[in-house]
């Protein structure tokens, strides 16, 4: 971890060019660098370091340049809470840019609360992030991104309105807080709109052979199997899943959304559905400047999760913008009052919970690739 946090600084310090002593504002970056989703990490990290050279090289924040430190936290939230403890107690950061997962935002989000730092995940769509066990709004924290119950009633409709099924199986990681959320959201809808769930099976985390599971799902007969988990998981249990003559449609959530599911999943993804944040496909002039500039410096398209990095990292450099005085509370309460900012992924207005109105994307695995399908408005 040492080796891992001094190769990050130092890239760090070519990335971001700083005026030296006191003048640099310092920003936290937390990301899974390595670890079962590192392709998530590196496309946010990717896409927040792009961000803020462009910022820099205009000038940075009324003449001072902003430093990114970034820490790996492995996709693990004991390391993301470790991570979050240095940048506040010994980098002196004044906001935090992280985490890619629910699992690892929700006490990174928790710390930073307690300390007053202001917080910005771009992809954890867990409720539990922004809002605690008791109920009331961590109000240091935000998200770019849209919420579980939005992303399975998205999914849940689809299915129903547009797939025309009437029964579906759900499995899920029952350790993985993004993945029991976003199947128990899709399940209530599911059912609320008329649907029947035949089967709702977990598995663990470490879990690699799924035969068991998909034989007691086969039984069921269901038209569709909703898989809430990242592409990792995922791409294994289609293989199986087809392996094991399973033939219902596969619908999923943006945790599909990776160049690695092809290489693990095969044709076995292919006719397979998920609720996304944002389209490459779609023709606003903003998002395909943004497709172009990342295809040019990093060789592929980026993914959602690159360009809700993005997109967060243009929220944060906003509120730095806006601020009064660059003190964690004025950055939190000029992060609360943007309203209808333009982001790739749509026009950005935070809710009270800190969470952002906006729409969400259906897409499909297909011989191409990934296809747009539809878009739902909230």
């Amino acid at each position: 971890m040492h080796i891992i946090r001094t190769v990050l600084a130092a890239a760090t310090a070519l990335a971001m060019p700083s005026c030296g002593g006191g003048d640099v504002i310092k920003i936290g970056l937390i990301a899974p660098l390595t670890g079962d989703v590192k392709t998530f990490g590196e496309g946010v990290r990717n896409a927040v370091m792009m961000a803020f050279e462009e910022l820099n090289a205009a000038g940075g924040i009324n003449g001072r340049q902003v430093q990114i430190i970034a820490s790996d936290d492995k996709n693990d939230p004991m390391e993301a809470s470790n991570a979050g403890s240095k940048l506040i107690d010994m980098d002196a950061v004044l906001a935090i840019i992280g985490s890619v997962s629910s699992k690892c935002s929700v006490p990174l989000a928790d710390k930073c609360q307690v300390a007053g730092i202001p917080m910005i995940t771009p992809t954890s769509t867990n409720p539990k992030v922004t809002v605690g066990d008791d109920g009331k709004r961590k109000d240091f924290v935000f998200r770019a991104c849209f919420i579980d119950p939005f992303q399975g009633t998205v999914a849940a409709k689809f299915a129903r309105d547009s797939l025309k099924v009437g029964t579906a199986a759900v499995m899920y990681d029952v350790g993985n807080d993004y993945s029991k959320g976003l199947a128990e959201f899709f399940r209530d809808a599911f059912e609320g709109l008329g649907g029947r769930v035949v089967a709702f099976e977990s598995y663990a985390k470490d879990d690699v052979d799924f035969s068991a599971l998909l034989t007691k799902v086969k039984l069921q007969d269901p038209d569709v199997v909703f898989l809430p988990d990242y592409y990792n998981k995922v791409g294994l249990i289609a293989k199986q899943a087809r392996q094991a003559g399973l033939r219902s449609v596969l619908l999923g959530g943006d945790g599909w959304d990776s160049p690695e599911m092809v290489r693990i999943a095969g044709e076995d993804i292919h006719g397979g559905f998920f609720t996304n944040h944002y389209s490459p496909e779609d023709p606003r002039p903003e998002v395909q400047e943004w497709v172009e500039k990342y295809e040019t410096r990093y060789g592929q398209r980026p993914d959602a999760l690159a360009t809700l990095g993005h997109d967060a990292a243009l929220l944060m450099i906003e509120a730095l913008k806006t601020a009064t005085e660059l003190k964690p509370k004025e950055i939190r309460d000029a992060m609360a009052r943007i309203a209808d900012f333009p982001c790739v992924s749509g026009k950005v207005t935070f809710d009270e919970w800190g969470n952002p109105i906006k729409s969400a994307v259906v897409l499909k695995y297909s011989a191409r690739g990934q296809e747009y399908v539809a878009t739902v408005e909230p």
